[in-house]
């Protein structure tokens, strides 16, 4: 007696040839995350490039606030993104940073600008928002950093990833969920690959 045979599924290429569509196949947990990780870690490496190109081409950086001084314009705790320009741009009304020698830069505000003893020299005068004088005497300056805009309370966050432990736990965990998430997915397979090519029952 002859029996009847299963026809073999049509692998993927046959399929395409002969018109018929392919199976759907459901998005994973795994597959989600595997997708997040990749667009995550794309963004973060497009960030830290343009950050770099940015540095170099237009000398823009970050300033961050420790205090208040700037307060309630620039709060402490915030990031402030910066920018060098020449000391013959700066207007009554800017926020700049100026480097001091032996000390910390200071980010304060534009209160008068006068000529220095050179042509790309000035002297500006600086009060911060929060102050009721102004800073003890003029800076002079050829170039200066002006701000551009801040982020209030990224300051803590910037310094939490230059903690060793902070930095060493992301890239534990992160290692961990890239190696879940694409560590080879064997086990479904084998048991399709069984069913599909499995003899035909004895007569």
């Amino acid at each position: 007696m002859t029996q009847a045979t299963t026809p073999a599924p049509l692998t993927r290429r046959a399929q395409r040839e002969s018109g018929t569509p392919a199976p759907r196949r459901r998005p994973t947990a795994r597959g989600v995350l595997s997708e997040v990780l990749l667009w995550v870690a794309a963004l973060a490496g497009l960030v830290c490039i343009v950050l770099v190109v940015l540095a170099f081409t237009a000398h823009i950086t970050l300033i961050m606030f420790r205090t208040g001084s700037m307060s309630p314009t620039i709060p402490a705790g915030s990031v402030a993104i910066v920018q060098q320009i020449p000391a013959s741009q700066v207007h009554v009304g800017d926020v700049v940073t100026v480097d001091r020698p032996g000390q910390l830069p200071v980010t304060h505000r534009v209160r008068a600008v006068e000529d220095g003893t050179a042509p790309a020299e000035r002297l500006i005068t600086l009060r911060g928002d929060a102050n009721a004088q102004d800073d003890p005497a003029p800076y002079p300056v050829s170039t200066v950093r002006i701000v551009r805009f801040a982020i209030p309370g990224l300051a803590p966050v910037i310094v939490a990833f230059g903690n060793p432990f902070v930095l060493g736990g992301l890239t534990l965990g992160a290692t961990a969920l890239v190696i879940w998430a694409f560590w080879p997915r064997t086990g479904g397979r084998a048991r399709k690959a069984g069913t599909a090519t499995e003899g035909d029952p004895g007569s």
